[in-house]
């Protein structure tokens, strides 16, 4: 075949699917470095330069985000499976076309209950410029996708956060505007005298955007404060644009909107950048003395509606009238409803401080007596005086988050409750210390406390931790005060740890033991709100098929059914994170189309669940076991921890305002990464995407399912639940390659690079690959990560074998991997050429070697343009009254042009082929 074509990228695609094929005859054969060398070679040899390269990632993302538009499309129904609205609300009315309508006050108890959320989060998953994600939403609305386009993302401020959630949201009402008028237009045609009373809520949206300062240190408590009031302008406004063209029935309404408006203008204004004494006494006068024009709750608007809907001169009046209602019943004076969150340790510490407990809260063998101690102290706390100098003086963050909420409810929304979400739950001394918290600010009737379950500690002793809580008659009450019991899943660290497939079957057991647990304690009565947060990836928890598919993958039948048989009302949430998640909600097409889908979720009929999975429940506990054991292992193994840590954080853009790994001290390099856990979540399993082995959600099954192929096999055919969860591993499988692993591995060993140089015949070129093969030494991560292929590809085999059809990766998405492991070689070949240079700043040649070998190419090039200057300066041309010297060895300028340009430059096609990667996957993280 010819070196060259008139399409270069066809030429290798064609070399890459001969390679593949010649391959699977050759056990000894390595495709992705095969072609990773040609296309070096091609660079040796003047047949590709970095332009051309250039124009092939960009080509190559391009058709990545088309086809990742095509299945953003086919994912929430618009390839044809969205159900009708119209259709589903006359379903409601009537559920057999030949029966008569239900009864009115049944009808009114399923439109006018909660019975679902759609929570906007904000984790580090922006991973694309908001004009290429605005772009890929339009074409999975049915435009074409724009060619040409920036594939890499820029990391967002929190305004640039908020400004996306807000438009995510904006479209999900006007999405849930229209769900309320298909529901209120078919009660309209059964009872036509009472229809508008109804006032429709099935559905809500909720936001955390602007209040998790969980693992962030860029929110403070003012930033809070400010948007949360914008939210709340945000709604005032959305229902002043509903009352304009309404005409004379609906001036009342507008005329209070438009009083409170003015004054929540001024409460912004008044929230300071920076928390100064006197500039928070300001913010105090102005809350204060605005406080009732703005509102703080939705009575005053809502009193006005029964007298413009009598005024309303027809039909169509009446109706925007009650989707305006429903809307501001639904969600309270803010565009979404509110939800803060921060971490357990910031709650014992806060409280420890507070009532001078000496015992740790993970110290289990005086966890009876801290239990007693935290009853007795809720036994006795009386709320104080909160006012806004508390947020000032207050050091303790989850005290500080508590006094926010109080004013919060105080000041600007008392009528919708905010959910308190504490991470790493994993006892229930934390629920206790935190309603101890709530009661002393004396917002524990605002705050809603939700326990997140998400380490694998966490998921195992659920059920323990909220029998602990339970146990106190102060918790009880508590729950009785509000109605209901909020409860959180992730899927982040227990599927990084435990793996995607295990959390899932863990979160699914407690949910079912929660029925009992609530029993026991004579909470039979009360809602039950269940929260999956995950990622929009199958790395994270969010199941790749379809949204369908999502929802019955978080909440299986069985448990919505458990729920059901034992009385306790129901209401299921799920995140939609950050730019990845809000695509789903990414033009009014899309908003309308996830609305129409959670809804059809939502009011789904609950009935008796005959699945196998659940007759089989040892094999199924044995084979989820085996499947965490064989993840825990491999968590512990240190070449895990080698492979993550390698280069895999080099392969990162920035995708939010957390790195993706702490700094080390001293020249500021890359820590050396000795556990996973040093890793943040989210760029842990974007890296398993990056290195092409998504180990997350597929380790373990190959050992799981040999262990019982007959039992594997059967429940793959007969089991939903069972089948929807291994399409999360099929998905899983589809992004990933065994060969594109090992050709990771071979490149961390000195072995091929000796290799390389023995084979070589190019002038100069034996010297640097000699050079690299020294500094990958250095590394020395080669045995470790070899060790751990191993472990890996046993796995794998023992899954090809019992699953022979599981699916493969594209060739396209190989082809990215091998350009890219091109590229990462050019790159360490010009490392080994820096020129020497005495130690600076800490540095030295030999760290600066070993920091581009893991890829911390930015910060070192920096640093050596500094050491090595471009040109003279300022004292060429200069007189300085004496015979000068020569200046030219002032300037590097052949450094610069043919070591350090080329280097900024291949790095940056590097992250270029990481943004064509997170298309083919679908999401980042």
């Amino acid at each position: 075949m010819p070196d060259i074509t008139p399409d270069p990228l066809e030429e290798l695609l064609a070399r890459l699917r001969e390679a593949r094929a010649a391959a699977a005859q050759d056990p000894f054969g390595d495709p992705v470095l095969l072609i990773a060398l040609a296309i070096s070679r091609r660079m040796d040899d003047s047949l590709l330069d970095l332009d051309a390269l250039a124009a092939m990632i960009q080509q190559l993302a391009d058709v990545a985000a088309a086809e990742r538009a095509r299945r953003i499309a086919a994912y929430v129904g618009l390839d044809g499976s969205t159900p009708d609205l119209a259709t589903l609300a006359e379903r409601l009315v009537r559920p057999d076309p030949e029966d008569s309508p239900i009864p009115f006050a049944r009808y009114r108890a399923l439109v006018e209950t909660p019975r679902f959320a759609a929570v906007f989060t904000a984790h580090p998953t922006f991973s694309l410029p908001w004009e290429t994600n605005q772009a890929l939403a339009r074409a999975a609305s049915g435009e074409t996708w724009p060619e040409g386009l920036i594939h890499r993302p820029t990391a967002p401020t929190l305004a640039e956060e908020f400004r996306q959630a807000v438009a995510a949201i904006q479209r999900g009402r006007d999405a849930l505007d229209g769900l309320a008028a298909a529901l209120l237009t078919a009660a309209k045609g059964i009872w036509s005298d009472r229809w508008m009373g109804l006032v429709p809520r099935p559905v809500l949206l909720a936001s955390w955007v602007g209040y998790d300062t969980d693992g962030r240190t860029d929110i403070g408590w003012w930033d809070t404060l400010r948007l949360r009031l914008t939210m709340k302008r945000l709604q005032l406004e959305r229902l002043q644009a509903q009352m304009a063209p309404l005409g004379d029935c609906a001036a009342p309404l507008g005329a209070r909107i438009g009083a409170a408006l003015e004054a929540i203008e001024a409460q912004i204004a008044a929230v300071p950048e920076k928390p100064a004494p006197e500039a928070v006494e300001r913010l105090a006068a102005v809350m204060l003395d605005r406080r009732d024009a703005a509102m703080t709750t939705t009575a005053p608007l809502l009193e006005l509606f029964p007298a413009a809907i009598a005024a309303a001169p027809d039909d169509a009046a009446r109706l925007a009238l009650a989707v305006a209602r429903g809307g501001l019943a639904a969600h309270g004076l803010a565009l979404a409803h509110t939800h803060v969150r921060l971490n357990a340790a910031q709650v014992h510490n806060a409280v420890r401080q507070r009532l001078g407990l000496a015992v740790a809260a993970d110290d289990m063998a005086q966890r009876r007596g801290l239990l007693a101690q935290i009853n007795t102290a809720l036994a006795e706390v009386a709320p104080q005086p909160v006012d806004f100098g508390a947020l000032i003086a207050e050091q303790a963050s989850a005290a500080r988050l508590m006094l926010v909420c109080t004013q919060i409810a105080k000041h600007v929304d008392g009528s919708a409750p905010i959910r308190f979400l504490i991470a790493e739950t994993e006892t229930g001394y934390t629920l206790l210390a935190a309603l101890w918290l709530a009661k002393r600010f004396g917002c524990d009737h605002a705050v809603e406390l939700s326990p997140l379950f998400e380490t694998a500690e966490a998921l195992d002793r659920g059920e323990r931790v909220l029998e602990e809580a339970l146990r106190s008659p102060h918790y009880r009450d508590y729950l009785r005060q509000h109605g209901r019991i909020c409860l959180q899943f992730g899927y982040s660290d227990s599927g990084r740890y435990v793996g995607q497939l295990a959390a899932s079957y863990l979160a699914e057991r407690l949910k079912l033991r929660l029925v009992d647990l609530l029993h026991r304690h004579k909470l039979d009565g009360i809602e039950v709100v269940l929260f999956d947060t995950h990622g929009e990836s199958v790395g994270r928890g969010g199941h790749p098929d379809s949204l369908a598919d999502r929802m019955a993958y978080l909440s299986p039948p069985q448990a919505r059914a458990a729920l059901d048989r034992a009385g306790l009302k129901l209401r299921e949430e799920m995140a939609f994170q950050g730019g990845d998640g809000y695509l789903m909600f990414g033009t009014p097409t899309l908003a309308a189309a996830t609305v129409a889908g959670i809804a059809a979720h939502a009011f789904a009929p609950v009935g008796p669940v005959d699945d196998p999975v659940y007759a089989e429940a040892d094999y199924v506990a044995d084979f989820f076991a085996t499947v965490r054991r064989e993840m825990q292992a491999l968590v512990a193994d240190p070449g895990y921890a080698a492979l993550l840590g390698a280069f895999g954080p080099g392969l990162l853009d920035r995708t939010g305002s957390r790195p993706a790994v702490r700094q080390s001290d001293g020249m500021g390099g890359p820590m050396r990464i000795s556990h996973p856990s040093q890793l943040r979540a989210i760029p842990n399993n974007a890296i398993l995407q990056q290195l092409g082995w998504m180990a997350n959600s597929i380790h373990g099954l190959g050992i799981a399912a040999e262990a019982n192929p007959d039992a594997f096999q059967d429940l793959r055919a007969r089991s939903p639940r069972f089948r929807r969860a291994l399409a999360m591993a099929a998905r899983a499988s589809a992004c990933s390659d065994i060969g594109v692993l090992r050709a990771v591995v071979d490149t961390l060993d000195p072995g091929p690079w000796l290799d390389r140089a023995g084979f070589t015949r190019r002038p100069g070129r034996r010297e640097a690959l000699l050079g690299v093969a020294s500094a990958v030494e250095r590394l020395d991560l080669d045995a470790l990560t070899r060790r751990l292929f191993r472990r890996l590809q046993a796995d794998h085999l023992a899954l090809r074998h019992a699953w022979p059809d599981l699916p493969a990766m594209p060739d396209r998405l190989v082809l990215l991997h091998a350009l890219r492991l091109a590229l990462i070689h050019r790159i360490w070949l010009l490392a080994v050429e820096l020129p020497d240079f005495s130690p600076r700043h800490g540095a030295t040649r030999e760290s600066m070697v070993l920091r581009v070998l893991q890829l911390d190419v930015e910060p070192v090039v920096a640093l050596l343009e500094e050491i090595f200057p471009a040109a003279p300066g300022a004292v060429v041309g200069l007189d300085f009254h004496e015979p000068a010297p020569a200046r030219e060895g002032l300037s590097y300028a052949r450094e610069h042009a043919a070591i350090f340009q080329p280097m900024a430059r291949l790095f940056g096609l590097v992250r270029g082929c990481g943004a064509a990667i997170t298309h083919e996957v679908g999401a980042f993280g």
